[in-house]
């Protein structure tokens, strides 16, 4: 059998070249459908009704209207379509946060924290389940009260750190690539982009199949997620060292990484460790920017 002939450094360039170009033109597409005016005026109708038919649905189980294979999935409390309804904005926001992810990787990471801040909202909500209909409070629905205070403040605090972060970020202009070299760099993000999407696609389809077969508490959608993002955010500090060698960048890099598993380790802490984590998380990123405007650019705070 004949050898086969190597590859020259020349044909691997070219290769690597038509790869980013693949992955630009697929991205870019995507990217500017989903960010587009009229997407998100169809994607918010959609939510409204959404929500209006599952307080139907509810309405309909409550009733003994439904089926007995239907009813078997549907709630009767109609706080659960308070749930629903958080449930798919987040899903809205995480696919936000993959189209963010080729901007930059401190944006990504703001991004993040909005969506910690949704989950934390969408918590307090989901507690309202303790509580009948209409809503009193009794001895039996202290905790859940507790339980609402907290996220709903963490979520609050969090708001506001990102607000300061939001402030305070910005790309190190001094290790700013350009040209060739920064298409490659936003390139590589683009493909990893479209790698989480597909990966996010397969979770949800995979969690939708869950569902139906009567299993849809067995999968943790948003902690798998996030489990995921942990390690695309390595990939991604690896990839930037590639173009941004420098120390200062890849310690702020591998910072805003770190601020990632906090909030992984957030989604599945107990209550109130939960909003302490949360919190402390968004704290550090916060202070891992004003370090690093402050010491390590040129401009000064």
């Amino acid at each position: 059998m004949a050898a086969l002939k190597p590859q020259s450094a020349g044909e691997g360039l070219g290769l690597m070249h038509r790869v980013y170009n693949g992955a630009t033109y697929l991205f870019d597409p995507l990217h500017h459908w989903w960010e587009s005016d009229r997407t998100q005026r169809n994607v918010a109708g959609l939510l409204v009704i959404v929500f209006l038919l599952g307080m139907l649905g509810i309405e309909l189980n409550r009733q003994g209207l439904l089926p007995n294979s239907i009813a078997a999935r549907t709630p009767t409390s109609h706080y659960m379509a308070i749930s629903l309804a958080f449930t798919l904005v987040l899903i809205l926001e995480v696919v936000s946060l993959i189209f963010t992810l080729p901007c930059s990787i401190s944006k990504a990471v703001g991004k993040q924290f909005e969506i910690l801040a949704l989950i934390l909202l969408r918590s307090s909500f989901k507690e309202l389940v303790h509580f009948p209909e209409p809503i009193h409070i009794g001895e039996a629905q202290i905790e859940a009260v507790k339980h609402i205070v907290a996220d709903g403040c963490s979520a609050l605090l969090i708001f506001a750190l990102l607000g300061v972060y939001t402030l305070l970020r910005r790309d190190p202009d001094d290790e700013a690539t350009k040209g060739a070299v920064l298409f490659k760099f936003v390139a590589a993000k683009k493909i990893v982009a479209l790698v989480l999407l597909a990966a996010f696609l397969g979770m949800g389809l995979y969690n939708c199949w869950l569902f139906a077969h009567g299993h849809g508490h067995d999968f943790g959608f948003f902690e798998a997620f996030y489990t995921v993002l942990i390690f695309s955010d390595i990939l991604l500090v690896l990839i930037s060292q590639r173009y941004l060698p420098t120390f200062r960048a890849v310690f702020r890099n591998s910072g805003f990484a770190l601020s990632t598993l906090f909030i992984r380790m957030a989604l599945t802490a107990p209550a109130y460790y939960k909003a302490v984590l949360g919190v402390g998380s968004a704290v550090f990123a916060v202070l891992l920017t004003i370090t690093y405007n402050t010491l390590f650019t040129r401009k000064r705070l």
